[in-house]
């Protein structure tokens, strides 16, 4: 029940009006990384991107930007042992980070700016504003996901409801 409501909520947000690239995914990748088990943590940014992309337009900086969720979600680890808002910010800026160095290393590989390495400056360069909308995205998203779960596990803990909510794979 996680997985299919971390896909279709990250779907929905995808298409949601927000500034550019002010989505949940790298929250979500995150969040999949920390509460499920490798399989599904690396399925869920993976369907929830292929899931959207097929409907907003696939493009050829695809396999960089879903491989660089799902390496989010293989890195998020060490999460596991430091749930706390240190951690969780620390994992976003890091989780903001990678996306940005992967993805716009693609841009420029795929040929959006001169194959030079003034051209991968460039790149970079202009992906900075991207950057920050991503990382404040990533930030209040992660916050949501991670506070709204720990915050329903410490109100179910021991009834019958935790086995149905707290199901992690």
């Amino acid at each position: 029940m996680l997985v299919l409501s971390l896909i279709l909520v990250g779907i929905c947000l995808r298409f949601a009006p927000h500034a550019p690239n002010f989505t949940p995914v790298a929250a979500i990748a995150l969040f999949s990384g920390v509460y499920l088990n490798k399989k599904y943590a690396l399925i869920v940014p993976l369907l929830l991107m292929v899931g959207s992309d097929m409907i907003i337009g696939l493009h050829n900086v695809a396999a960089f930007t879903w491989g660089s969720f799902v390496l989010i979600a293989l890195l998020a680890g060490p999460l596991k042992k430091h749930k706390n808002v240190f951690g969780i910010a620390l994992g976003s800026l890091a989780a903001s980070l990678l996306f940005y160095v992967v993805s716009n290393f693609g841009v420029w590989a795929m040929g959006w700016y001169p194959r030079t390495l003034s051209g991968l400056i460039q790149c970079y360069v202009m992906g900075l504003p991207f950057l920050r909308d991503f990382t404040a995205a990533t930030i209040v998203y992660a916050a949501i996901f991670f506070g709204a779960y720990e915050g329903v596990k410490s109100l179910v803990k021991n009834t019958k409801l935790s086995k149905v909510l707290l199901e992690t794979l």
